[in-house]
C-alpha cells in the first residue's frame, strides 16, 4: 500500500466525498476543524501485503486481539467495562521479497477502506507536506537490543504514527501533544519486537528467530529431564514431579511447589500460615524465609524463550517457571500498564512482577536413595 504523491486536500468537497465513499480505494481522512478535511488517498502495492490488527472483528482485520487479563485475577476481578485496544489499531505491512521487511503502521482500514482521524486525535503536516498523526492511545513498539538472543536487553518504547514514523512517547497515553521524531529510528519489525496496543502487547517472532528458539518437543524433553532426576520434598520426602503440559491448569499431588522470597522447593503442604489475613504467607521450614508459597508451572510457550536452557528460575508471584536467561529478561522489560503505567510480567500469565528481581532462582532436593 503507497501514499500517493499528490496531496487531495486541496480537493472540492465533493471530490473528497467520491474518494472517502470508492470502495475500491484506501484512504486515510484528517479531521482538522468541522469545515476543513484533508484526504490521503492510498493506491495498491504488488510488492506488498498488508495485515490488519484490532479488536474488531470485521474482515479487514486478520488478527482480533482481546484484552489481556492477568493470570492473577479471577473472572470477577477480569470483567473489562470498555476496551481500550483500537477497533483497526494498526496495520503491518510486509515486502514479498526477500528479505520480506515487516513495518508497522498505527491505525487499521475500516471495511471502507478508510482511515478517520477525528478532530480531536493528534495530527499535523509534515515539512515535505504530508499529513500524518497519532491514534488515541497510541500504538508502541519496543525493539530489544541485540535481537531476541541470550544476549538481549531491553530497549527504548517508542510511538509509530499513522505514516509509520517514529516518535518519543506522549507526556500521556493519548495527549494531543506528540512526542519529538526520532529520525535515526525506523517502523521496520525486527525479531523479538513488542507491539503495544493499550490493552494488549504483541510480540513479533521472525521466521529465523523462530528457527533458532527451543521447540515444543524441547520444552517437553526438558519437563521429562527434570521428572527423570527425581526431585523430592525436603520434608516429606516424597518425589515430585511437573505435570504435562496438557494439565496446566490442574494442581496435581506431585507437582511442585516453591517458597518464592528463597527458591526452597517443596511438595504441597498445609503448615508455615504466619497470618489469618495473607493466607499466601509461609514460613519455609528449610531457611525460615517468609514469603509467597506457590505451585510451579512450566511456561509451555516456545516463543517466549531466549535460549535453550534448563528451567531453573520462576516468576514471583506466579510460579511460572522457565530458562535463566529467559526469566531475568522478561524481568527488566517494562511493559506498558493501562494508559499510563510501566511494570514487569510474566509472559505466560501477564500477571506484574513482584520481589527484588521478579524472579527467584529455584532450589531442588534430589532424591536421598
Amino acid at each position: 500500500m503507497k501514499r500517493k504523491t499528490r496531496d487531495p486536500g486541496n480537493k472540492s468537497s465533493n471530490t473528497r466525498r467520491k474518494a472517502i465513499s470508492c470502495k475500491g480505494q484506501h484512504s486515510i481522512s484528517y479531521t482538522l476543524s468541522r469545515n476543513q478535511t484533508v484526504v490521503v488517498e492510498y493506491t495498491h502495492d504488488k510488492d506488498t501485503d498488508m495485515f490488519q490488527v484490532g479488536r474488531s472483528t470485521e474482515s479487514p482485520i486478520d488478527f482480533v486481539v482481546t484484552d489481556t487479563i492477568s493470570g492473577s485475577q479471577n473472572n470477577d476481578e477480569a470483567q473489562i467495562t470498555q476496551s481500550t485496544i483500537s477497533r483497526f489499531a494498526c496495520r503491518i505491512v510486509c515486502d514479498r521479497n526477500e528479505p520480506y521487511t515487516a513495518r508497522i503502521f498505527a491505525a487499521g482500514f475500516d471495511s471502507s477502506k478508510n482511515i478517520f482521524l477525528g478532530e480531536k486525535a493528534a495530527k499535523w503536516k509534515n515539512p515535505d507536506g504530508h499529513m500524518d498523526g497519532l491514534t488515541t492511545n497510541g500504538v508502541l513498539v519496543m525493539h530489544p537490543r541485540g535481537g531476541f538472543t541470550e544476549e538481549s536487553q531491553p530497549g527504548v518504547w517508542r510511538e509509530i504514527s499513522v505514516c509509520g514514523d517514529v516518535y518519543t512517547l506522549r507526556e500521556t497515553r493519548s495527549a494531543q501533544q506528540r512526542g519529538k521524531l526520532v529520525e535515526s529510528e525506523t517502523n521496520v519489525l525486527q525479531d523479538g519486537s513488542l507491539i503495544d496496543l493499550c490493552g494488549a502487547t504483541l510480540l513479533w517472532r521472525t521466521a529465523d528467530g523462530l528457527f533458532h528458539t527451543p521447540t515444543q518437543k524441547h520444552i517437553e524433553a526438558l519437563r521429562q529431564e527434570i521428572n527423570a532426576a527425581r526431585p523430592q520434598c525436603p520434608v516429606g520426602l516424597n518425589t515430585l514431579a511437573f505435570p504435562s503440559i496438557n494439565r496446566k491448569e490442574v494442581v496435581e499431588e506431585k507437582q511442585p511447589w516453591a517458597y518464592l522470597s528463597c527458591g526452597h522447593v517443596h511438595g504441597y503442604h498445609n503448615w508455615g500460615h504466619r497470618s489469618d489475613t495473607e493466607a499466601n504467607e509461609r514460613e519455609c521450614p528449610m531457611c525460615r524465609t517468609v514469603g509467597p508459597y506457590v505451585p510451579l508451572w512450566l511456561g509451555c510457550e516456545a516463543g517466549f524463550y531466549v535460549d535453550a536452557g534448563p528451567p531453573t528460575h520462576a516468576f514471583t508471584p506466579c510460579g511460572h517457571v522457565c530458562s535463566e536467561k529467559s526469566a531475568k529478561y522478561w524481568s527488566q522489560i517494562p511493559l506498558p500498564h493501562g494508559t499510563h503505567a510501566f511494570h514487569a510480567a510474566c509472559p505466560f500469565c501477564a500477571t506484574q512482577l513482584l520481589g527484588e528481581q521478579n524472579c527467584i532462582k529455584l532450589i531442588f532436593q534430589g532424591p536421598v536413595d
